[in-house]
């Protein structure tokens, strides 16, 4: 079990970008390596660099320098189709604002990560994963007929069913009420202790952060701080 790679390891990982007063530096020589099976939170304020960290950490923004290696797979410099190939089925996401699919019901929008992994049994595990999460009745729902909180368990169906190595969660609390921003993150490390999968949480929300098993703090692009937390 020690011998296996990190889920995530970061080395010395820069990201600039471009603006029209000129380079803007997002992140500045992150390291970080998250073993497999852990819940980690990155806390830190708006524009602290949470969410282009968790971008380069799930291959969907390449890093201006450094290594990225994600479920013991370097994909530093792979191109588009490679890491949308290696997301497939190794990676979950899901978003503060949902990213469902508005033309298909929330059935289909479960079993299209699953069908472009080759499953089968691709609706009939669909089905099986919204019923994990309380969807069972809304299974030919449109997006647009759910309310938030059950678009973002739609989405959380959507994320864990392929059963992916690491699954990533960006604000996933952020565009709901407390009651149901409560379920969600109940919901969410349910489903992350059930899959036995990694989790890569980001969120300014201390209360959030505390129920994973460790905090790493973000301020101007640098990890300031990284230490346990208080444990679901």
């Amino acid at each position: 079990m020690h011998n296996l790679p990190p889920a995530i390891n970061l080395e010395d990982v820069r990201l600039t970008l471009e603006s029209v007063a000129g380079p803007v530096n997002i992140l500045n020589g992150v390291t970080l390596a998250i073993p497999a099976g852990q819940s980690v939170a990155l806390l830190g304020p708006s524009g602290s660099g949470k969410s282009s960290l968790l971008m380069v950490a799930a291959g969907l923004e390449t890093a201006t320098a450094g290594r990225v290696a994600v479920a013991g797979t370097d994909i530093t410099r792979m191109g588009e189709d490679g890491l949308a190939r290696f997301r497939r089925g190794r990676v979950g996401i899901v978003f503060q604002s949902f990213h469902l699919i508005p033309t298909m019901t929330a059935l289909e929008n479960v079993a299209v990560p699953l069908e472009l992994n080759g499953a089968r049994d691709a609706f009939d595990r669909a089905r099986e994963e919204l019923s994990t999460v309380g969807l069972a009745a809304r299974l030919d729902h449109y997006p647009g007929q759910l309310s938030g909180g059950e678009q973002q368990r739609v989405a959380l169906a959507r994320a864990i069913a392929p059963r992916p190595a690491v699954l990533f969660a960006d604000e996933p609390t952020g565009n709901l009420d407390g009651a149901t921003g409560k379920e969600i993150a109940d919901l969410l490390f349910a489903l992350h202790e059930r899959a036995q999968t990694t989790l890569f949480l980001v969120t300014h929300e201390e209360s959030l952060a505390q129920r994973c098993a460790r905090i790493v703090r973000l301020k101007d692009g640098r990890i300031v701080a990284d230490g346990p937390a208080g444990g679901a």
